[in-house]
């Protein structure tokens, strides 16, 4: 085998490991259901919430807490929607373009999944506090058939991250809160996808990657308070992730057989986008507050995927920098009760012409309902439940196998996304002791 072809199938399956789609979340794939508090107001007004359970979004949430308190939450998240062929071609070598073939509909490929998360904090003394956040902001699980249209960009696809935040924040002022905290994340990622031989009328061959790795990253926030009003603002690095995996290339039949192969070594190198956030709570009643955030990701970080040694190549990805804005409001209908609601919008940062099926991301539309209910002073119980309503768009990015080389096979991707939407349903405890 060359060195360009190893690095073309190389490249080809590390891609897809790193830009995964979790289509029910904030955007891409990042996941925001860190807090089922959180998600009843559609994720407005965390930055400027305190407690454990806005230690993701802003470290200055626990600056001032007067008891230690722990913060539990998990979400299930059940994603809908269809990704459809209209008229995907390739072009084998020395042949004419053709249709793709395949199953021309995959329903639901995005898997139902549950999403857990938990935060701690300690007061020091009155103005010192320490806390850990446990999350996982980039997980989930695809799944196309075998036959899909779309078996040569995407088929399985597997990611797991944990990210441990441990948090120091300090009351500087009656008026002021800061924090800062160090990100330690984990990802585990693992996928396949089809490889086609060079007539169709032969068996697919396949790819497989798995491979984890841990990196670095960091948050600081604010929060400037009165009696009425908090405002909140925080910055969430960008993480540089490093991969280490291994990779398999399998049942690729005549000329191509020799490029079956098994490496232990493949390495990729990416960044997740930083996220500025800025939001305020404000109390227009004794009983009724006001929420609102709003996000910039800085997703053109994600330009592309560096490989290594013995690669040495680069995959565009061309993500642009996206935001999110929410509006909320939280109502105590009765002491033991308050009530939640809030809207969220998030465009996407995929782009038309770059858009493919491992990664049908669109704009979309979150309305969420939720509450909290007190059982004594010290334990309070959340719930929250939230419809994701996903624009209909194109899966358009064209692709193309053993680029570079005699056996060059173009893939013309038309397709779309459609009629996709999630509900997502969290519960959560708070416990202070």
């Amino acid at each position: 085998m060359t060195l360009s072809f190893r690095a073309v199938l190389a490249a080809s399956a590390l891609v897809p490991a790193i830009a995964l789609s979790a289509q029910a979340h904030a955007q891409a794939f990042y996941l925001q259901e860190q807090s089922a508090r959180a998600a009843g107001r559609a994720f407005s007004g965390e930055v400027a919430d305190t407690g454990a359970a806005s230690l993701w979004w802003n470290p200055a949430a626990i600056a001032d807490t007067e008891r230690a308190e722990v913060a539990i939450s998990a979400a299930a998240i059940l994603p809908r929607g269809k990704v459809i062929d209209n008229g995907t071609l390739i072009r084998r070598p020395g042949q004419a373009f053709a249709p793709v073939g395949g199953n021309g509909t995959a329903r639901n490929p995005i898997n139902n999944g549950v999403l857990p998360s938990g935060a701690i904090a300690f007061p020091l003394n009155d103005r010192v506090a320490l806390g850990l956040a446990v999350t996982s902001p980039y997980s989930f699980t695809t799944n196309y058939d075998q036959d899909s249209w779309a078996r040569y960009s995407a088929d399985r696809t597997r990611l797991r991250t944990v990210d441990i935040q441990p948090s120091v924040a300090v009351a500087l002022f009656d008026w002021l809160r800061v924090g800062g905290a160090v990100n330690v994340e984990y990802t585990d990622a693992s996928l396949s996808n089809k490889l086609p031989n060079l007539l169709a009328s032969l068996p697919d061959g396949e790819q497989r990657l798995k491979g984890d790795g841990w990196d670095l990253g960091w948050t600081a926030g604010v929060q400037l308070h009165n009696d009425w009003a908090t405002v909140g603002i925080s910055y969430k690095s960008e993480i540089k992730h490093k991969l280490k995996g291994e990779l398999e290339v399998s049942g690729l039949l005549g000329p191509l057989a020799p490029n079956n192969l098994s490496v232990s070594d493949a390495r990729a190198e990416f960044y997740t986008p930083a996220q500025i956030i800025v939001g305020g709570r404000f109390r227009a009643t004794d009983a009724l507050t006001l929420n609102t955030q709003l996000v910039r990701y800085t997703w053109s970080k994600f330009d592309a995927i560096r490989l290594g040694a013995p690669i040495n190549t680069a995959i565009p990805e061309n993500y642009r920098d996206s935001w999110s804005l929410a509006g909320g409001v939280d109502y105590a209908v009765a002491p033991a009760v308050t009530l939640r609601a809030g809207v969220q919008h998030a465009n996407t940062p995929t782009q038309n012409g770059d858009r493919d099926a491992r990664v049908p991301d669109s704009n979309r539309w979150n309305y969420a309902v939720g509450g909290t209910f007190n059982a004594s002073p010290s334990l309070s119980f959340d719930v929250a439940a939230n419809y994701v309503d996903f624009k209909d768009t194109t899966i358009d990015r064209i692709t193309a196998a053993y680029v570079g080389t005699l056996v060059q096979t173009p893939i013309i991707t038309n397709g779309r996304l459609d009629d996709a939407h999630a509900v997502v349903l969290s519960a959560g405890a708070r416990l202070t002791f």
